[in-house]
C-alpha cells in the first residue's frame, strides 16, 4: 500500500474535519474507521419517511466554525434556524423557562431566588473566565450564589441527571461553557437554534463525498488492533491482518478504546466517560408543547424531554410526533447493562407523569440508541487531565473528546478541535474562523 501523509484514526465530526483540512493543504490521507459508516454520535436513521439522528442535535447561532464548513461544502443554503422553547417539570406540572416572564411565574422557588437565578446565570454565561473556576464545584458555587430554593428546585436536579455520582464535582469552569453556548443563542427572550434540512446525514453525505473527490481514502469496518512502533515513532498501525503506514497518525477516538490495542503508546486510564441513551417515540399525538424540557422532578429515569417535532414540522415526518428521552448514565449505573426491551420498559411507563393523557396507543413506533462515550467525565481541575495533542511520540497527535473541555460535545465544538490539532501538525488552518467555541483551548 503506498504509504500516505496522514492517517486518522476515527470518522467522527473531528476526524473527518481533519482528514478535510489536510487534503485541502495537499496531504494524502487516509481515515481509518471501526464501525461500518463515518460520523460518529451524527449518525441517522429512518423514521416517518426522513433521517433522523439517533442523538439529539441543533446547533447555534454564534457556531462560527460550523457555518464555515457548511459553506466549505457548499450546504450553507441547507442550514436553517427557528425559535424554540424551553421548559422545566417540577413538582409534578410543566413550567415555560424562555425568559423572564416565564421565571417570574416559575411558583417552586420565592421572588428573591428568582432574581439571584438570573443574576448569577447571566454572570456565568457572560462574565465569569473558565480558566480560573476549575476547582469550584458547580453545586456548592449555586448553593452560596444562587440561593437554596433555586439549587434544590432546577440546579440539583438537573445535575443529578447529567452527571449522577459525579453531580457534586462537576467544575463551574463546565457550566460556565455552557450556560455561554446557551445564551449566546438567545436574542432577549427568544432562543434560535439551527438544524440542517435532511438532517445531519445531509452533512455526513456531503463531506464523505467531497472527501473522496479530494483524494482522501475512508475505510471503514477498520478497527485498529495494534500499532507497530519503529524505536519511538509509530511505523505502521495494524487492522485485523492489513497494516497501513503514513508520516503523521492523528488519534480521535475516545481514549477509553486505548487499552484494546495493542502496543499503543496513549495511556487514556486517567479520562472517564459518561454513556447516553436515547429513546426515541414516534407518536401519534404530541406529549407537550415544548421543544427541549429539564425533568427537575425526582423518580425519572430520563432527565431530558426533546421533543424533535416542536422544532422541526411534524409534516416532515408524516405527521408523526417524535420525542427524545435522553439520559446520561456512568458506567456503575443500572442502565449501562439494561437490555433494549427494558430500557423502553423503564422510560416508557413514567410518561403518564409527564402528560396524564398519554396512553401506549399514541406509539406508532420506539428506538433505543445507546453509546458508552457520549461525553468525558469533567471533575474538578480537569485541564490537567486533558493530554497534550503532540504526544511523546515525535509522529503521533490525538484530538477527541477531551479537548472539547470546557464547552459542551457539539459539532462545532468537533471542528474547533480538528482545526487545533491540524495546526499542531503544521497544516495551514486560518480559513477557519474563531467563534465563541472555548473548545481547543487546552492541550495544543
Amino acid at each position: 500500500m503506498k504509504s500516505k501523509s496522514l492517517l486518522i484514526i476515527g470518522g467522527g465530526m473531528t476526524g473527518l474535519t481533519a482528514a478535510y483540512l489536510a487534503a485541502k493543504a495537499g496531504k494524502q490521507v487516509i481515515i481509518l474507521e471501526g464501525s461500518d459508516k463515518i460520523g460518529g454520535l451524527l449518525n441517522t436513521f429512518e423514521i416517518g419517511g426522513n433521517q433522523l439522528e439517533h442523538y439529539y442535535h441543533h446547533f447555534f447561532t454564534q457556531d462560527a466554525e460550523l457555518h464555515w464548513l457548511l459553506k466549505e461544502l457548499g450546504i450553507a443554503d441547507k442550514a436553517f434556524y427557528k425559535k424554540t422553547t424551553m421548559g422545566v417539570f417540577r413538582n409534578g406540572k410543566i413550567y415555560n423557562f424562555n425568559g423572564p416572564l416565564d421565571l417570574l411565574k416559575f411558583k417552586p422557588v420565592n421572588i428573591f431566588d428568582k432574581v439571584r437565578f438570573g443574576l448569577t446565570s447571566i454572570y456565568l454565561g457572560k462574565i465569569a473566565k473558565w480558566r480560573s473556576s476549575e476547582g469550584i464545584p458547580t453545586l456548592e458555587w449555586f448553593y452560596k450564589w444562587a440561593g437554596k430554593g433555586m439549587t434544590d428546585a432546577l440546579w440539583k436536579p438537573m445535575l443529578n441527571i447529567k452527571f449522577g455520582p459525579y453531580a457534586s464535582k462537576v467544575p463551574l469552569a463546565w457550566m460556565i461553557g455552557r450556560l455561554a453556548q446557551r445564551l449566546n443563542s438567545r436574542k432577549g427572550a427568544d432562543e434560535r437554534l439551527g438544524y440542517i434540512d435532511g438532517s445531519w446525514k445531509t452533512l455526513l453525505d456531503t463531506i464523505q463525498q467531497k472527501l473522496m473527490e479530494m483524494g482522501v481514502e475512508i475505510r471503514t469496518s477498520t478497527p485498529v488492533t495494534a500499532f507497530k512502533m519503529n524505536g519511538k515513532e509509530v511505523e505502521k498501525i495494524i487492522s485485523n491482518e492489513e497494516s497501513f503506514d503514513a508520516e503523521d497518525y492523528l488519534v480521535t477516538i475516545p481514549s477509553i478504546y486505548f487499552k484494546n490495542i495493542k502496543n499503543c503508546p496513549l495511556d487514556g486510564s486517567n479520562i472517564e466517560y459518561f454513556g447516553a441513551v436515547c429513546t426515541i417515540l414516534e407518536l401519534n399525538k404530541s406529549l407537550s408543547s415544548i421543544y427541549w424540557m429539564n425533568v427537575a422532578d425526582e423518580g425519572f429515569p430520563f432527565g431530558g424531554v426533546i421533543e424533535h417535532t416542536n422544532f422541526i414540522p411534524k409534516e416532515k415526518y408524516q405527521d408523526s410526533h417524535i420525542v427524545y428521552l435522553s439520559r446520561y448514565f456512568a458506567m456503575s449505573e443500572d442502565l449501562a447493562s439494561m437490555t433494549e426491551n427494558e430500557i423502553k420498559e423503564t422510560m416508557i411507563s413514567p410518561l403518564k407523569r409527564i402528560n396524564p393523557e398519554f396512553s401506549e396507543d399514541w406509539i406508532k413506533n420506539v428506538f433505543v440508541f445507546k453509546t458508552n462515550t457520549a461525553a468525558t467525565v469533567c471533575d474538578l481541575n480537569f485541564s490537567e487531565k486533558v493530554p497534550e495533542c503532540k504526544t511523546q511520540t515525535p509522529n503521533l497527535f490525538l484530538a477527541n473528546m477531551a479537548h472539547i473541555y470546557p464547552d459542551e460535545r457539539s459539532t462545532n465544538n468537533s471542528i474547533r478541535v480538528a482545526a487545533e490539532a491540524c495546526k499542531v501538525m503544521g497544516i495551514n488552518t486560518d480559513l477557519v474562523p474563531y467563534g465563541a467555541s472555548l473548545s481547543g483551548q487546552i492541550g495544543f
